[in-house]
């Protein structure tokens, strides 16, 4: 049986893009699904299709057991979103923007005004409760729009890089909701650049690219699936990157990654513990200094470069508008 957010065969094309090329997706109820990807790859179009703010070209989508296409005001009763960029009035009070949220839904003044009340405090906005937005600081409006898309308490929610711009504690602070949201039965469809986020948050993870999914599973059998371990030297001089590159190039099984600026050289490998310590022995017999070296399993970074030849972008670099025709 479908789950609580099933795609098939989504495509969405805007000119010569194919933002989604037969998109497949399926979410089992009160689960948490992290959609990675490089800028451009697709993300943001499949949850503007599935939260039924565009329509799809071809293929299906149900979401909370409501066709998208044929019923998409039935959908939007079901769903929360919290989008890019936070969607809030400026011009009215945090509370204004949460009860006006809570009566577009149909809820008595009374009921909304109760609700503002308990999303303030949970997002610890209650000492600005009645201060105009635009007062607010960006990691605040966030915080509001995060609040805002819990008003009905939806059984399904889309979270579209929802910490972006939120200082780390307040970022652990969502964590620990969006986690308590999952644990009472919500459903989450989460994007977000933070590959930390998806490997804290995620059941199951999904790898979209160019408007294909390249690859899924849990954290762990992605991370299975780019092998091994690493080891990680951090060289104390520049000069002596590229001695220290050709001593770990004799243990590595793998491709090389040297990153110049901070002379970190990492290299996967078999052996464990017994390689570390002769991989030490040769530094060392070669007069090389070291500022660090470890050794460790492989991070959703890895299984990113692997899968799509690069590490994901940061946001600065995503204001080209085939966002729209693609991310």
């Amino acid at each position: 049986m479908p789950g609580a957010i099933y795609a098939e065969g989504l495509v969405k094309t805007f000119g010569a893009v194919r933002a989604l090329d037969g998109v497949d997706l399926d979410v089992p109820e009160g689960t948490v699904l992290g959609l990675l990807g490089p800028n451009g790859a697709g993300k943001t179009t499949a949850v503007r299709v599935l939260t039924t703010l565009l329509r799809p070209d071809s293929g299906s989508a149900v979401v909370a057991g409501i066709d998208v296409l044929k019923h998409p005001n039935e959908v939007r009763r079901s769903i929360g979103l919290s989008g890019q960029f936070a969607a809030v009035d400026e011009y009215l009070t945090g509370r204004e923007n949460l009860q006006m949220v809570g009566q577009l839904y149909q809820m008595s003044a009374r009921d909304a005004k109760t609700r503002a009340v308990e999303l303030l405090e949970r997002f610890n906005l209650s000492d600005a409760a009645d201060r105009p937005a635009k007062t607010y600081s960006g990691g605040m409006r966030r915080r509001l729009d995060l609040a805002a898309a819990l008003v009905v308490s939806p059984p399904v929610m889309f979270m579209d890089e929802p910490t972006t711009g939120l200082d780390p504690r307040n970022r652990q602070q969502l964590w620990s909701i969006i986690q308590e949201l999952v644990a009472g039965g919500t459903t989450l469809l989460l994007t977000t650049q933070y590959l930390e986020e998806a490997d804290q948050l995620a059941h199951d993870i999904c790898v979209i690219d160019h408007g294909k999914v390249i690859a899924r599973g849990t954290s762990d059998q992605l991370k299975a699936r780019t092998g091994g371990e690493r080891v990680e030297v951090v060289v104390h001089e520049r000069d002596q990157v590229a001695t220290a590159t050709g001593v770990l190039s004799g243990f590595g099984k793998g491709e090389l990654s040297v990153d110049d600026h901070t002379r970190r050289i990492t290299v996967p490998v078999t052996g464990g513990a017994k390689l570390l310590a002769e991989v030490i022995r040769e530094l060392d017999a070669r007069g090389i200094e070291i500022d660090d070296i470890g050794l460790r399993r492989p991070t959703l970074d890895d299984v990113f470069i692997s899968l799509t030849g690069h590490a994901a972008e940061s946001r600065a670099e995503e204001n080209a508008q085939p966002e729209e025709a693609g991310k």
